[in-house]
C-alpha cells in the first residue's frame, strides 16, 4: 500500500513541479513583464528550488563522449556487451584515428568495475569511469530497476549477482582483467573470484575493493547498526513491497528506491538542507558555475533504483547480520566461498579515512581472508580525508586514488595480448 501512496503522491505534485518551472523561467525571462517585479530573482530561485524538490528523477545518462587518452582526445561509444535481466555489462569503447594512439589503446589493461547494486544507479559511478578511461579499456555492471523487470524473468538474489559476475568476468576474459568493485559489490566479487579460484578456473589478475564490507564488524556505522538491530523479519515486513501496476515489474517484491532515498537523506539532514539553501543562494546570486554543480550533483543522487528483495534481504542476513564470509560460513548455490584459495589474484583494498557508510577496517579485512595470496601481491591505501563518495569520484579520486589503482594495475599486468587473443582488446 506504501508503494501505491507514494505513486499517488508523486502524480499529484508533477503538475506542481510542472508549474514551478515555468514560473521560474518567466521571472528570469527578460522578455516577461513578470522579470521586473521587484525581488523577481528571489521568486524564480524559490520556483525554481521548489521544481526540483518536486520532479521525477530518471535514470541519468553516463554521457562520455570523449576523453584524453596516450596525448589525444579519443571519442566513446558505449556498447552493451551482454544483456542480462537485471544487468547490462557495458563497454565503453575507446576510438581513434591515429595510428599510434590505437596501438597504444590496444595495449591499455582492461577492467571491469563492479558498481555498487544499493539505491543509485551505475551512473554514480561516472567519474570513476570517465578517469578510468584515459589508461584502461573499462566495462561496468549496469544494473536494472528491478521494477521494470517481468516477474516473469524470475528473482535475483544474492547467489545471482555473484554468478553475474562470474559470467561477466569469462564474457570479458579473466587473462589480465582488473576487477575494480566499489562498495556493496566487494563482497559478491570476492564470493565470484574465490569460486572461480576453488573450481580451477582462470581468474583475474588483480581485484582492487573500495570501501565495502567485507567484514562489517569492525567500526561498524549506522548503517550496520540498523541491519545489526533490527530482525530479518522486520525488514521483510517493514520495508519490502510490490511493484504497483503502472510498471512492466507490477506483482514483484522489491526494496523500494524511494525508501532507500529517504534513508540516504536521514543519514545527512542537515548536509542536504544547506546544499539546498546554498543552490538557492546560488540561483538569486546569478552564480550559474555553483548552481549547475548542485544540479549534477542531486540528479544523480535523486535517481534512485528498486532492488529485487530477495538479493536485498539474502545481503542483510549474509553480509550484516550473519557475517558469512568473515566467519567463513558463506555458501552460494550449495558451494562454500573459499577466499584462501585465490593464489594468483592480486588484491588493493581502499577505505576513506571519514567513510561513515563502510567504517575503517571494513574492506582491509580481505587480506586476513585471502591467504593464498602473496604478501608482495597485497596493498592497502587509506584516502586521508576522504569520505565514502571521495574514493571513488572527486578531487581526492583523480589525484590520490587513481594513480594508485593504475599503478598497482600496470604492476600486475602479466602481459600485452593483441587483440586476436584477448576478447577484451
Amino acid at each position: 500500500m506504501l508503494y501505491q501512496l507514494h505513486e499517488f503522491q508523486k502524480a499529484l505534485l508533477q503538475p506542481v513541479s510542472s508549474w514551478a518551472r515555468a514560473a521560474s523561467e518567466a521571472f528570469i525571462n527578460a522578455s516577461n513583464p513578470a522579470s521586473k517585479v521587484p525581488g523577481s530573482e528571489r521568486l524564480a530561485a524559490s520556483y525554481e528550488l521548489l521544481y526540483r524538490l518536486g520532479k521525477d528523477y530518471k535514470k541519468p545518462e553516463f554521457g562520455i563522449r570523449a576523453v584524453p587518452a596516450h596525448g589525444r582526445e579519443v571519442a566513446i561509444h558505449e556498447i552493451t556487451t551482454l544483456a542480462k535481466p537485471f544487468c547490462n555489462l557495458v563497454r565503453f569503447k575507446r576510438y581513434s584515428d591515429d595510428v599510434e594512439v590505437i596501438k597504444k589503446l590496444k595495449d591499455d589493461p582492461v577492467v571491469l568495475v563492479v558498481a555498487p547494486m544499493s539505491g543509485h544507479h551505475a551512473t554514480l559511478l561516472r567519474d570513476t569511469v570517465r578517469t578510468l578511461l584515459q589508461d584502461h579499456k573499462v566495462y561496468i555492471t549496469d544494473w536494472i530497476d528491478a521494477r521494470i523487470v517481468p516477474v516473469e524473468d524470475g528473482e535475483f538474489s544474492l547467489d545471482d549477482y555473484v554468478h553475474y559476475i562470474q559470467e561477466f568476468i569469462r564474457t570479458i576474459g579473466a587473462k589480465d582483467l582488473h576487477v575494480i568493485s566499489v562498495c556493496q559489490p566487494t563482497v559478491p566479487t570476492l564470493g565470484a573470484i574465490s569460486l572461480m579460484a576453488s573450481a580451477g578456473e582462470a581468474i583475474p589478475a588483480s581485484m582492487i575493493m573500495m570501501g565495502g564490507p567485507i567484514d562489517a564488524r569492525k567500526s561498524p556505522t549506522a548503517v550496520n547498526d540498523l541491519a545489526d538491530q533490527k530482525s530479518y523479519r522486520w525488514f521483510e515486513s517493514h520495508v519490502i513491497y510490490n511493484v504497483p501496476p503502472n510498471y512492466p515489474g507490477a506483482g514483484r517484491r522489491v526494496y523500494p528506491g524511494f525508501l532507500q532515498h529517504t534513508g540516504f537523506l536521514a543519514m545527512n539532514p542537515q548536509n542536504h538542507v544547506q546544499s539546498h539553501w546554498d543552490y538557492f543562494q546560488n540561483l538569486v546570486r546569478g552564480d550559474e558555475q555553483d548552481a549547475e554543480a548542485h544540479i549534477r550533483f542531486y540528479d544523480e543522487y535523486n535517481a534512485v533504483l528498486d532492488l529485487d528483495a530477495g538479493f536485498y534481504l539474502d545481503t542483510i542476513k549474509t553480509v550484516f547480520q550473519d557475517y558469512a564470509l568473515p566467519n567463513g560460513t558463506w555458501k552460494v548455490a550449495g558451494e562454500l566461498v573459499k577466499p584462501q584459495d585465490i593464489k594468483k589474484t592480486a588484491l588493493l583494498t581502499i577505505e576513506g579515512e571519514l567513510d561513515d557508510i563502510s567504517g575503517s577496517g571494513q574492506t582491509r579485512a580481505a587480506h586476513a581472508l585471502c591467504t593464498g595470496i602473496a604478501k608482495d601481491d597485497k596493498a592497502h591505501y587509506e584516502v586521508t580525508g576522504a569520505g565514502h563518495y571521495g574514493i571513488f569520484a572527486g578531487r581526492r579520486w583523480r589525484e590520490k586514488v587513481y594513480p594508485k589503482i593504475s599503478a598497482f594495475i600496470r604492476s600486475h599486468q602479466s602481459s600485452k595480448k593483441s587483440s586476436t587473443r584477448n576478447k577484451a582488446a
